[in-house]
């Protein structure tokens, strides 16, 4: 009779055992059979899957019950971590998957999958696939366990829910993931040490598919960078290692894994030495590093864009791809459309990485260059400094000034007087990037003592100090009883200069002042002392309003006032104050005339708001109603005391301070109602800004280049309506306003854009509910369309926050029976 082949015989003893577990029921014979099948684990991975689905199957058997604790640990439990672990995990994942929760069967599937991850299961796992041992499976099994070996937290989660295991949470697994990696690449160096082949492509594919999940921060790279980066430092095994598992990351999930190892990259030779020349041989990894982390993506910090350009820099056969890199970036911040539509974060982002790759270039490459950057810096510059936002000008001046330093034009380099903050402060410090030795911090590089370590010294103060050090080392030691140190200096801070001239004391002689005298003093005099002649001497200021107007509208500062610009200014608010009609009416036409300058039209609009701001107060004092609106009626009591319910009051505040109340409504009345003086005159400052925005003139095109005035025009009108709430023009000029934004509604500036919502904002919270129904009807919904628009498309981040605000203002009005979150 021909002998079975050993395959046949495994198998026929496998259900063998089998058919013994489902009829037995002594004792002594199942722990037999349980020996029996843990002893052709080794033969029977054909039939291993299929053994412990029965398991799991007759997981409630009475046959099971016959064992004791340790014997179900040491056989059962046994089987599942001492096969092939491939197949167990399938198994577990699959029968955890299927069982009822809460239940006994599935509390010890889920302890057995507790061991298996702690008892370095994967890492035989993932080896086991380095070694390529095992049969060659099909792509559909393979993308199995892939899916059930990376999306083991999400599956565990969604049976286990609140009684989930700790090992099980993803901020615990993926590190164990990612440990379990490192092992098995140390292991793999080993191998090759020992001249033994190995695949690393079932590892990439489980980096790059757990990456593509959204874990390749902190969890994964954050174990694997630091750790590569210094197995890398001095061996060229795991050099080639690290290159051959990033090659072998399919080209899918290839983005997620450079981005994470870019991120936690120490250091930029960190990085060239785990990624090699990736970025040569591979066109995905060429276009993640060169365009989409750079031109495309701006959420990454100052370091990052360090470290990438730095990896491009640091290899001759790289540099090509700097020098490209450098081009791509000069066309997006010199690109006017980028300036006008791009959000103002991105901008920042494009600058920096054009600094920093700038820094990095050679003499001979920015020889090479220095038409290009040239080309460059005046184009974007322009663009940038006729930006109406002053943080993209601000930009401009900062990139610009920092280019020509570095090229050197003709020895000359641009300086621009900006205000300097921590944006531009950053911006600076990237052509002078620190080395490792320069950023090691200074108390660790003076021998200084402890208590001194860590404290500031005030630039000002270290020559005081050094010449006294000389003195005193070089003086009599007698001479320090002499000393003046311990006298006490008097306070000169409010000591003012006293001037020959004497102030004017009439307005008259102010205007005189201002149009005909050439003493400087004088004229400083006048224009200090205007605002309170204007105040005091109102008959008088109203009948030179105008023309006293007109001169400071035209006024120059001839003679490098102190504050001159504020003084004029406020001197222009108390005459349009005083003389609200006449003045308002000057200034609004000579907003649109001709031969004005930016600075004067922009004067003009900030003159009108805080004039219309003041008007707008109450007209109390402070200790009651005004003299204006006070009246004297029969039936006001001469005295306190005849008032006949004086004591009437007295004894109801008494009762009411004695009485206990355990809860009470409002006890003072509503505030009432009072007038200002704005509200009369409302129609006057706003309405004349509307006549002629729509007609172009030589040198003022309101609709054309002239994008900073008009977007300070509509800032200007919705503010003038909403100082102007609750007056009987509110409605008309709510109106009216709404008409004349809606043309603008798209504009290519965000300053206009900006202006534009904040009036709609302006226009829904001064008109009355009812009028704002009736009027605006039509327009509502065509309205909320377009601030939802805004919402989620403008580049701008105020746009959208200012669109998300007229929404939640709008629904107040169209659905007040809802609830509605707070304007903010």
């Amino acid at each position: 009779m021909q002998s079975l082949t050993p395959d046949v015989e495994v198998r026929l003893s496998v259900g063998q055992c089998v058919r013994t577990l489902t009829t037995s029921k002594e004792k002594e014979e199942v722990t037999k059979t349980l020996h029996t099948l843990t002893s052709y684990l080794d033969d029977s991975r054909a039939h291993y899957t299929r053994t412990l689905q029965f398991l799991i199957s007759n997981i409630n058997a009475d046959w099971l019950q016959l064992l004791t604790v340790a014997q179900c640990t040491e056989l059962w439990d046994g089987l599942f971590l001492r096969g092939p672990p491939d197949q167990s995990l399938l198994v577990l994942m699959d029968g955890i998957s299927s069982m009822s929760s809460p239940s006994a069967g599935l509390d010890r599937l889920v302890s057995i999958l507790e061991r298996f991850l702690q008892s370095g299961r994967l890492t035989v796992l993932l080896w086991t696939r380095c070694q390529g041992t095992g049969p060659s499976d099909s792509p559909q099994l393979r993308e199995t366990l892939l899916s059930r070996l990376v999306a083991l937290p999400d599956l565990t989660a969604n049976q286990l829910h609140h009684h989930n295991k700790t090992i099980f949470l993803p901020q615990q697994y993926y590190p164990l993931l990612a440990r379990d990696m490192l092992t098995v690449l140390e292991r793999t160096c080993q191998a090759l040490r020992g001249l033994k082949d190995c695949s690393l492509t079932f590892v990439a594919q489980a980096l790059g598919k757990a990456c593509v999940q959204g874990h390749s921060g902190k969890q994964v790279f954050g174990v694997l960078a630091p750790h590569l980066s210094c197995c890398t430092l001095s061996d060229m095994v795991w050099q080639r290692v690290c290159w051959k598992l990033l090659e072998n990351v399919p080209e899918r999930w290839l983005e997620s894994v450079l981005t994470g190892m870019c991120y936690f990259s120490p250091r930029p030779d960190a990085l060239s030495r785990i990624m090699g020349n990736l970025v040569l041989k591979n066109k995905k990894a060429q276009f993640v590093i060169t365009h989409k982390l750079l031109l495309l993506q701006y959420k990454y910090e100052t370091r990052v864009l360090s470290i990438l350009l730095g990896h491009l820099a640091q290899d001759r056969e790289r540099r090509p791809l700097l020098i490209q890199v450098l081009r791509s970036l000069c066309q997006a911040w010199a690109n006017p459309s980028a300036v006008r539509h791009t959000p103002l974060e991105q901008q920042l982002y494009v600058s920096r990485a054009l600094l920093l790759c700038v820094g990095l270039l050679s003499d001979a490459e920015l020889q090479e260059l220095r038409s290009e950057l040239l080309q460059c810096m005046l184009g974007g510059m322009q663009s940038h400094l006729d930006s109406s936002v002053v943080r993209v000008r601000r930009m401009g001046m900062v990139v610009g000034e920092c280019l020509s330093s570095r090229m050197d034009v003709n020895g000359a380099k641009l300086k621009f007087e900006y205000e300097h903050d921590e944006e531009t402060e950053e911006l600076l410090s990237l052509m002078t990037p620190l080395s490792e030795e320069e950023a090691e911090p200074l108390d660790d590089r003076l021998d200084l003592p402890q208590d001194v370590k860590g404290k500031t010294v005030p630039s000002q103060a270290v020559p005081s100090q050094a010449a006294s050090v000389a003195q005193k080392s070089g003086a009599d030691p007698d001479s320090e009883l002499d000393s003046d140190d311990e006298l006490t200096p008097y306070d000169m801070s409010a000591d003012q200069e006293m001037s020959q001239a004497a102030p004017p004391r009439y307005l008259r002689d102010c205007l005189e002042a201002f149009l005909s005298s050439e003493d400087p003093v004088r004229v400083d005099l006048s224009l200090r002392a205007i605002e309170g002649l204007v105040r005091k001497n109102t008959s008088t200021a109203r009948e030179v309003s105008v023309e006293l107007s007109k001169v400071l509208l035209h006024m120059e500062d001839r003679y490098n006032t102190v504050g001159f610009l504020s003084l004029r200014q406020a001197a222009m608010v108390a005459l349009t104050v005083t003389d609200s009609v006449p003045v308002t009416e000057y200034l609004t036409t000579e907003f649109y005339s001709m031969n004005y300058s930016i600075r004067q039209r922009l004067d003009i609009l900030e003159v009108l708001i805080m004039s219309a701001q003041e008007l707008s107060q109450p007209i109390t004092d402070k200790g009651g109603p005004s003299k204006a609106i006070q009246r004297v009626t029969m039936n006001t009591p001469l005295y306190p005391g005849d008032d006949p319910i004086h004591w009437r009051q007295v004894v109801e505040r008494r009762i009411q301070s004695k009485t206990k109340r355990l809860s009470k409504g409002v006890t003072h009345p509503p505030a009432k109602p009072t007038p200002n003086r704005y509200a009369p005159v409302a129609g006057h400052f706003f309405f004349p800004l509307l006549r002629n925005y729509d007609r172009p003139q030589v040198t003022f095109d309101l609709l054309g280049g002239d994008h900073l005035v008009l977007g300070r025009l509509i800032h200007t009108l919705g503010l003038l309506l909403h100082l102007a709430v609750n007056a009987p023009v509110a409605t008309q000029m709510g109106r009216a306003l709404l008409d004349f934004v809606w043309a603008v509604r798209y504009h290519v500036d965000q300053m206009v854009r900006r202006g534009v919502l904040f009036a709609v904002c302006s226009v829904f919270l001064s008109m009355p509910s009812q009028s704002l129904l009736v009027e605006l009807s039509d327009q509502l919904f065509e309205t909320r369309a377009w601030l939802a628009d805004v919402a989620e498309g403008d580049p701008d981040t105020d746009c959208r926050n200012l669109a998300v605000q007229s929404l939640v203002l709008m629904s107040f009005f169209l659905f007040p029976d809802q609830e509605h979150p707070s304007v903010l």
